[in-house]
């Protein structure tokens, strides 16, 4: 490569934007289209949307079962319907700005959502700040394991997420 090894892409090198350099010098074909670094990025927000999506599909399916577990501000099934409807808007957001502010949101929905779920599973928190008592000891109401397992899994991605966003605004700086 004319003794240069800076892994630069230049037509002087040899090397055109569709091929990279390997550590031995050879070139190798790659998609210029999508590097491995924007390929991670996709992978991560699309599993961060269909957590949150999956989330907000089983509150909205099952939010008419509560309607009628009032607190002093809003029922069960209403609280169900915000928590979907900010899922939603959150997961339509990862995928459009994935940047670390809207990683710290999908985080704080989607770990909200799953201690919420395994808190009034395990606790008899009652009904407080104007919330109903939701105390639910069991897991066998229907889409309540599916919705832990995708908020959970939303949690630690939106982490993924976050350290992924992090990491690429600190190489643009």
């Amino acid at each position: 490569m004319n003794g240069q090894r800076s892994g630069t892409r230049t037509a002087a090198a040899g090397i055109s934007g569709g091929e990279r350099e390997d550590m031995r010098g050879a070139v190798q074909a790659q998609p210029a289209w999508l590097s491995r670094d924007q390929l991670t990025g996709w992978v991560l927000r699309l599993l961060t949307a269909v957590a949150l999506i999956a989330d907000a599909v089983v509150h909205l399916r099952d939010a008419f079962y509560f309607d009628a577990n009032a607190g002093s501000l809003i029922t069960q099934g209403e609280l169900f319907r915000v928590q979907a409807g900010v899922a939603i808007a959150v997961a339509v957001l990862v995928v459009l700005w994935p940047r670390w502010p809207t990683w710290v949101l999908a985080f704080l929905v989607s770990a909200s959502a799953v201690a919420a779920v395994v808190g009034y599973t395990y606790l008899n928190i009652g009904p407080f700040a104007g919330l109903p008592g939701m105390y639910e000891p069991s897991w066998g109401p229907p889409g309540k394991l599916l919705s832990a397992y995708a908020e959970g899994a939303g949690a630690l991605l939106s982490l993924a997420g976050l350290g992924w966003a992090l990491a690429r605004r600190r190489r643009r700086h």
